[in-house]
């Protein structure tokens, strides 16, 4: 059973337009590798192939890097990640180039337990990253410190010029299911420098506490909720 998607959920706006079209076509018959393919018939990078064709021992992301195909399964996951491939390439192959960077210092396995800080921090972004465009610095700072009375409802006008652009594909999965809790590791600004991202500059943010992202949030009591809404570094992602 192919999942349906509600597209006019707000955090989708950036995937809408292609993401529909790619949807229909999956559910029509076609493979999820198909259906992203459909997409962009002419371009080179990336294309992609069903899980099957990475071969055994191979990582995946040594893979992307020697083939420029990306290893692609049908299911919820791989469909975002390849939505966020065709929305942001210049960004994936940005950080698939990073990857490799790091793999050559470290471990020849890819696989291996000891990955290191740059590429457990590329893994976050890849997978729960957003980026927080256009933020006033009072709304970058209240969300640095966690202030979150500040940020969501003192500051509140000022989200109306700012843009969350979530980048990370398996927080696009999991917003599928919207629950409070979730959060996204933010960063606020597109990363250039592989070593400023291994510090792991992240910034925690319960996503549904944007405004217009979530209906109940214009209570403020919303924002009072303890087990999510926590200061300093007692805030959990996930």
């Amino acid at each position: 059973m192919i999942p349906e998607i509600d597209w006019s959920a707000p955090w989708l706006a950036p995937y809408r337009a292609r993401g529909q079209v790619l949807h229909r076509r999956w559910q029509a018959g076609a493979s999820v590798a198909e259906a992203l393919n459909g997409a962009d018939a002419e371009a080179a990078m990336p294309r992609f192939v069903p899980q099957a064709e990475l071969p055994a021992g191979e990582g995946y992301e040594a893979f992307i890097r020697r083939s420029g195909r990306v290893p692609t399964r049908d299911n919820l996951h791989d469909f975002f990640n390849g939505l966020v491939w065709l929305h942001r390439p210049a960004l994936k192959a940005r950080l698939n180039a990073w990857h490799g960077l790091e793999a050559q210092r470290g471990p020849p396995q890819e696989a291996g337990p000891q990955r290191g800080p740059l590429r457990d921090a590329l893994t976050l972004l890849d997978e729960n990253g957003a980026l927080l465009h256009d933020a006033p610095p009072a709304l970058a700072q209240a969300l640095i410190e966690r202030d979150w009375r500040r940020l969501f409802i003192e500051l509140r006008p000022l989200w109306r010029g700012v843009r969350l652009e979530i980048v990370g594909h398996a927080l696009l999965e999991k917003l599928q299911a919207p629950r409070k809790p979730i959060c996204a590791h933010v960063l606020l600004a597109e990363p250039q420098d592989p070593r400023a991202l291994a510090a792991k500059p992240f910034l925690p943010l319960p996503v549904l506490g944007l405004p217009g992202w979530w209906a109940a949030n214009e209570d403020p009591g919303f924002y009072e909720d303890a087990a999510v809404f926590r200061p300093g570094r007692a805030l959990q992602t996930g």
